[in-house]
């Protein structure tokens, strides 16, 4: 049998494990999953750092010239068709979007309603 004291923090400590939350150092409560920002940012820093190593090599180690002039506008490149294929995930989308019919009748109820409601109570509309 456990004594009271460890019995609650192995208790505290399945209770955040649950969470998703791990005892980090000096008993520090850190997050165990990584967000999608972070899975982005870490993803960036990685190709950035070998973008970088590659173009800005030092002049003994420089790769040959044709390779470096693919290498130095890939950033622009890259953040171009970033933004193309953002463009067309949201053109796409717009024009699958689901019209709802039976929320727009609902909210023309309540819109009547309203404004029954309004002029009972003395407004014109």
């Amino acid at each position: 049998m456990l004594p009271a004291a460890a019995a609650d923090k192995a208790r505290r400590f399945l209770e955040h494990r649950e969470r998703g939350l791990t005892p980090g150092p000096g008993g520090v409560r850190v997050l165990a999953a990584m967000t999608k920002l972070g899975q982005w940012l870490c993803g960036l820093a990685l190709l950035g750092s070998a973008w970088a190593a590659l173009a800005l090599a030092p002049p003994g180690l420089q790769p040959p010239a044709p390779l470096r002039q693919a290498l130095l506008p890939l950033p622009v490149y890259l953040l171009v068709a970033f933004g193309c294929y953002s463009l067309a995930t949201v053109g796409y989308r717009l024009a699958t979007f689901n019209d709802c019919e039976e929320a727009a009748a609902e909210l023309q109820e309540h819109i009547r309603a309203a404004r029954a409601d309004l002029r009972r109570r003395g407004l014109p509309l």
